[in-house]
This record gives C-alpha cells, sequence and structure tokens, in this order.
C-alpha cells in the first residue's frame, strides 16, 4: 500500500510511484515519467494486451490512461488538506486509431477545489499526434470518508 500523506512535495514522484505499481497500472504496463503537482505524465508501450479485435488500441485503454494520470494529480493536490480524491466522472473522447508505439498521457489541472477538482489529461502518439483527450471530475473526500463501504485509503 502507498501512504500519499508520508510522500514528499516539491519534488517528481514518478520514481516513488513506480516503485509501487499495482492493479490496473502495473497488468497495463504503464510507468510514470513526470510526477508534479502542474503535471502528471504516463506512458505504456502498447502490445496484445492493450488492443480490441479489430487490432487498434481499445478504448478503455485510452479512458483509463485518462483516469490514472489525473486522479493520480488530483490525490496529490487532495492530500494538502489532509483529504483524498474520488472520480465522479470522466469523459474520453477518441480522436484517432492507434495499433503500435508508444502512448502518452498528460494530465494538467483546470480547477482545483477544497470540494472538487477538474483535470484534463492528452493522450498522444510516439509521434506526439494527439489521439485522445479527456477530463475527470473528482469529489475530494474529507479524512476517514469512506466509499463502497470501507475507509478511502490508497492500495
Amino acid at each position: 500500500m502507498t501512504d500519499l500523506s508520508n510522500l514528499p512535495t516539491g519534488v517528481d514522484l514518478a520514481p516513488i510511484l513506480n516503485e509501487h505499481l499495482d492493479g490496473w497500472n502495473r497488468a497495463m504496463g504503464l510507468r510514470f515519467v513526470q510526477v508534479l503537482p502542474e503535471e502528471i505524465i504516463a506512458e505504456l508501450e502498447i502490445d496484445g494486451r492493450h488492443r480490441q479485435p479489430y487490432g487498434l488500441v481499445h478504448g478503455g485503454v485510452y479512458a483509463s490512461m485518462v483516469e490514472t494520470v489525473t486522479s493520480v494529480g488530483a490525490a496529490l493536490d487532495a492530500r494538502t488538506h489532509g483529504a483524498s480524491a474520488v472520480g465522479l466522472d470522466n469523459s474520453t473522447s477518441f480522436l484517432h486509431a492507434v495499433r503500435e508505439g508508444r502512448l502518452r498521457a498528460t494530465a494538467r489541472p483546470l480547477s482545483r477545489g477544497r470540494r472538487t477538482q477538474l483535470w484534463e489529461a492528452v493522450i498522444t502518439d510516439g509521434g506526439e499526434r494527439t489521439v485522445a483527450v479527456g477530463r475527470v471530475r473528482l469529489l475530494c473526500l474529507e479524512p476517514g470518508a469512506a466509499a463502497a463501504g470501507e475507509t478511502v485509503r490508497v492500495v
């Protein structure tokens, strides 16, 4: 389990987060490139687990990458208030089909309030062409708040 409350502030947290990859991030081969308060960047190398039956990257991969980088950004900001952040809405648009190469997701905050945050992510391919964009709205939860019947914590 990664305890966000003990992470240093003002430094790139990508190496620390990469040491503790699990769940979806590990299964998909996602790696953080940069984790700073104003910008979160993660990448993955496309392979068979990312493709749908037509051989294209599955839309769920794009939506999940958007969810990951925006959620990390919101969580790191929320922790400065002793809170956590959970997603309320993920709207991801697919702009260009991709079959192979590397995908890079870059998230930046649009609004960071004490109760809600809005983050935007852009996914590019190896040629730096924008292939998907998404916005995630997140709710900041007070310490000890529950979601799905359990206290929210990073696992």
